[in-house]
């Protein structure tokens, strides 16, 4: 006979997307069951704060929960499910480039739960501000994710695997590339002595017109303007850095071109 359950979730992962949707989770009244993770620290720490059981190996893992959340690096989703022992609960995963079928090829109720944000070790995310972007393989598997989901976020949208893949793409190039930029430019101007923070009011003023305007309406620069001087200027500093110079020069070039595709 099984056990009587206890507790909703299973949380599988230790890093930083689970440890702060465990965290959510736990705010939003869930009880966390259990926490996995091969790494016995760190599963052991988020249990802890979770009040839940760290294990250390699938067969460590309840069968009875209802909800068991895979929330680990994209590479390692694929070989998670393969270890997993046979459940009757919902099995998610919290990518947004894994196809919902890296989980539904072995277990009928799938599904994902995909929270739109960059998550960091010492930043405090507010998930009700957060997307949270839900797929299933049934109806049943999908009402039971927007009940969770509906408690986490103020904003709950389904979309399906080939949409999520664009959102993630999207999500690359308004975040990661984004903050990649700004790496270099705290580069350029640590090289001269120059206190970075001087750029934060530019920073924020980008990021809050690209949401008030539309990106290409809010888009300025000499590139935009075809300002040729400034450009040559610009290019002559990174002329010790060709790999900068190339970088400038294609994505000036993208700039010019985006502009005359949209009009702006």
């Amino acid at each position: 006979m099984k056990q009587q359950k206890t507790f909703d979730i299973v949380l599988i992962g230790s890093g930083k997307v689970a440890t702060h949707l465990g965290r959510a989770l736990v705010n939003a009244g869930f009880a966390i069951a259990q926490v996995y993770s091969p790494t016995k620290t760190n599963a052991r720490r988020l249990a802890r704060e979770l009040h839940a059981q760290a294990v250390f190996s699938p067969e460590q893992l309840i069968d009875f929960a209802e909800l068991y959340i895979i929330a680990v690096k994209d590479d390692a989703i694929t070989d998670v499910v393969k270890k997993l022992p046979d459940v009757n609960g919902l099995v998610v995963h919290t990518s947004g480039s894994v196809p919902l079928t890296a989980i539904s090829n072995r277990f009928a109720n799938a599904g994902v739960l995909y929270p739109l944000q960059t998550f960091s070790v010492k930043r405090k995310p507010d998930f009700k501000t957060i997307p949270v972007c839900l797929e299933a393989t049934n109806k049943p598997a999908l009402a039971q994710l927007k009940q969770v989901a509906k408690k986490l976020s103020g904003t709950v949208r389904v979309i399906d695997s080939a949409q999520r893949a664009q959102l993630h793409l999207a999500a690359v190039f308004a975040n990661n590339f984004t903050n990649h930029f700004y790496a270099l430019a705290q580069d350029l101007l640590q090289q001269q002595g120059i206190d970075f923070s001087l750029l934060h009011p530019l920073m924020r003023e980008t990021a809050e017109k690209a949401t008030v305007l539309s990106p290409a309406a809010a888009q300025t620069g000499p590139a935009l303007r075809n300002d040729k001087k400034a450009m040559q200027a610009h290019l002559a500093l990174l002329k010790k850095n060709p790999e900068l110079a190339a970088l400038y020069k294609t994505v000036s070039n993208g700039i010019q071109q985006h502009s005359k595709k949209h009009g702006t």
